[in-house]
């Protein structure tokens, strides 16, 4: 009985300390994102805006999206 209890105490204890490990990780300063990494968010935030424009669904979607995503410009081309 003394055992498991102690047990018990000891796997609380390590997931109380992994818990309190993480909360102070996610309190550190975020790193900002690249140049790159916001025109990509733009063009995501865009080409997103076309196909929802254009009320796209499941594959006609996941093609324009591609397309869009791998193109210089937004515009489709059909």
């Amino acid at each position: 009985m003394k055992k498991t209890l102690l047990s018990l105490c000891a796997a609380l204890s390590l997931t109380l300390a992994a818990g309190f490990a993480q909360a102070a990780e996610d309190g550190a300063p975020k790193k900002e994102p690249s140049p790159a990494q916001k025109a990509q968010r733009e063009k995501m935030k865009t080409c997103n805006q076309e196909a929802k424009a254009q009320s796209l669904k499941g594959d006609a979607r996941k093609v324009f999206m591609k397309e869009c995503l791998s193109s210089g410009n937004t515009q489709n081309k059909e």
